[in-house]
């Protein structure tokens, strides 16, 4: 079972596609979801397989907090930042009651990503 090194839930084509394959050129695996109901169903076939989880607040088919909620019920320990160009104060105190690693505006810098992946291959007990 080949280990995937962030997943990526994003309704944006364009956006989740280029972001896939700036991952890809920095030498990381990545999944591409475009919806919610999808996104859970990878998780569930894909589960203690996956490094990091990119996570759109808005989803054509279920809010990110629900998509957030039900990540965690299936894979609690997988870290999960919330990336949203819409969000307000009060989605982001809502992710991180739900256990959200970090809540990042749009647009993100890969940069950043990749230093967040290292921190968490650094302090994950695999």
């Amino acid at each position: 079972m080949q280990h995937i090194d962030i997943l990526i839930i994003d309704d944006e084509i364009k956006f989740a596609d280029m972001l896939a394959k700036r991952i890809e050129l920095r030498g990381c695996s990545n999944a591409v979801c475009y919806d919610g109901k999808s996104a859970l169903q990878w998780v569930r076939e894909h589960a203690g397989r996956v490094s990091l989880i990119l996570l759109d607040l808005r989803l054509p088919d279920l809010y990110g907090t629900e998509v957030l909620t039900g990540i965690k019920n299936i894979s609690p320990a997988v870290p999960v930042i919330v990336l949203t160009g819409h969000g307000t104060e009060k989605d982001r105190r809502e992710c991180e009651r739900l256990g959200a690693y970090r809540f990042i505006h749009k647009p993100l810098n890969i940069d950043e990503l990749m230093n967040i992946l290292e921190q968490i291959r650094e302090t994950s007990v695999c």
